[in-house]
């Protein structure tokens, strides 16, 4: 039976039952191949180029190929389990759908504010990463163009604002030429990736692999204790550069690249045969990128020793093309920004999708105002909901910095996956009848590993990305009380229901 209150569960049955109203309509139209484009699409962005060097220099040493496994292990414990309710329960919202049918509504509320999270907050921190290579790439052309213009206080980035504009006008038209456009972009950011593979692997000295786990470092000034990962602070450790401990927070920060197959399963509503395409993209697309990943994270540690891919005194970040430089291939920095901003833009474009139509989930159940989840009758998609999604997102990326955002979309995200690997548990505990099109193998024991995973990795991300999670979350909790709490769709149908019950009830009892 369905809970009462801020427990109250919305079944699958009602959930399959709402995607068919015609206001709310979403178009089916989307394949195996177009999931996996997604997937593939905004997994790989800058972090290939970057994050991989970034992480080995100042983090984990070569160490860091062995990171990026850690993180795609707990990535693919999750997978499966966000597989299976992606082919059970076919609706917009992912993971915000699932713990509704699960654990209530408030849980879902939760999991929703959390996913705005991950997805707005990473869509603005990406799109301003978009700027700063588009201000380089426009250089390589001979356009000495600055994308950031000073407005009195403020920085206004106008090349972020761009991009969050044109990639919100394309997902208004139609999610199918989104799609077209993903793939073309993903095939040109693919190939310069393999581009990067080959290349680089012909100045990989075996010698720089040793170390490959270098001895923990003392940090030499006292840094504030609060930015060293919770881990690390919780067993007395002095730091988390390098030795097992960077190790481990390295596979949490690598983590970060990875963000983004959940998405996938955030357009199930609109895939033809969600029941065999969902698993097959969401898990497709993860197997693709986590090759992609080592095979960088390899050749970047084995061209240069970890020691001069560290972060220079000057604030000075090292990059794939920091690697290619000390061997004189100068081309490859150009070729790297121009892979990146190719990456970066349909990064952008799925994060924005993912949000959306977990936008329009909330709205369809009236967590959020019921207008948002009005879908165009041309195109199928819901228009209001991706102008209301765009114009926050260029507030934020326009004018806020985005120090800091990579971990906190990181804990949202891990956050996510728990819910979404218990839901499995509990599920199939409560609906065993209801048919899935995929089933999680070894289950439990799939769902409680990747919980356990995913723990594991939020407890090596920083104590003050805690801090900041709790207070977003404490927000979220402020304004499901004051709107969503009294304005939900479920809890006016059971509303409904009992006042039906008493007229009924009072009827027979005059008789």
């Amino acid at each position: 039976m369905p809970g009462t209150g801020l427990w109250r569960t919305k079944s699958v049955e009602q959930s399959i039952l709402d995607t068919d109203e015609p206001d709310t309509k979403l178009r089916k139209n989307l394949g195996t191949w177009d999931l996996i484009v997604f997937g593939v699409s905004v997994v790989i962005g800058a972090g290939i180029f970057t994050l991989a060097a970034r992480t080995a220099g100042d983090v984990s040493g070569p160490s860091v190929s062995l990171a990026f496994v850690l993180a795609a292990i707990a990535c693919g414990l999750a997978a499966l389990c966000y597989a299976e309710f992606a082919s059970t329960v076919p609706v917009a919202g992912s993971a915000y759908t699932y713990s509704y049918a699960t654990f209530g509504e408030f849980i879902a509320w939760i999991i929703g504010w959390d996913l705005i999270l991950e997805f707005a907050v990473a869509a603005a921190a990406v799109g301003k990463g978009w700027s700063i290579y588009l201000e380089q790439v426009l250089g390589l052309i001979g356009l000495d163009v600055p994308t950031v213009l000073p407005m009195g206080s403020l920085q206004f980035d106008w090349g972020a604002v761009l991009l969050v504009a044109v990639l919100c006008t394309l997902l208004a038209l139609g999610t199918k030429l989104s799609a077209r456009v993903s793939l073309v972009i993903t095939l040109i950011k693919v190939a310069v990736v393999l581009l990067v593979i080959v290349v680089g692997l012909a100045y990989v000295n075996a010698a720089n692999y040793t170390p490959f786990v270098p001895p923990a470092e003392i940090a030499t000034e006292s840094g504030p204790k609060l930015e060293q990962s919770l881990l690390s602070l919780i067993l007395g450790g002095e730091t988390s550069t390098y030795g097992v401990f960077g190790l481990l927070a390295a596979a949490s920060l690598v983590f970060f690249a990875f963000i983004g197959f959940d998405i996938v399963a955030t357009t199930a509503e609109e895939t033809r045969n969600p029941q065999r395409d969902a698993p097959r993209g969401i898990l497709g697309s993860l197997a693709i990128v986590t090759v992609l990943y080592v095979a960088v994270a390899l050749v970047v540690t084995g061209m240069v020793p970890y020691t001069d891919l560290a972060t220079s005194p000057d604030g000075t970040r090292s990059t794939l093309a920091t690697a290619f430089s000390q061997h004189g291939v100068t081309w490859a920095a150009a070729i790297i920004s121009v892979g990146a901003l190719a990456g970066l833009t349909t990064v952008v474009m799925v994060l924005l999708l993912g949000q959306t139509r977990v936008l329009f989930a909330m709205s369809r159940d009236g967590l959020v105002p019921r207008g948002l989840a009005k879908t165009d009758p041309k195109h199928g998609t819901p228009v209001r909901a991706t102008v209301l999604v765009g114009v926050i997102v260029i507030v934020a990326a326009g004018f806020f910095p985005a120090d800091k955002l990579e971990e906190m979309v990181n804990v949202g995200t891990l956050f996510a996956f728990v819910l979404v690997s218990l839901g499995v548990i509990v599920l199939r505990k409560t609906r065993p009848d209801l048919p899935r099109g995929f089933r999680a193998p070894l289950v439990p024991l799939v769902p409680i590993l990747a919980i356990l995973a995913c723990l594991w990795l939020m407890l090596n991300l920083t104590a003050l990305t805690w801090v900041r999670f709790v207070v977003w979350m404490a927000a979220g909790v402020l304004i499901y009380f004051l709107y969503g709490r009294s304005h939900s769709r479920l809890g006016q149908r059971e509303s409904e229901v009992a006042s039906g019950g008493a007229v009924a009830h009072g009827s027979e009892s005059s008789k």
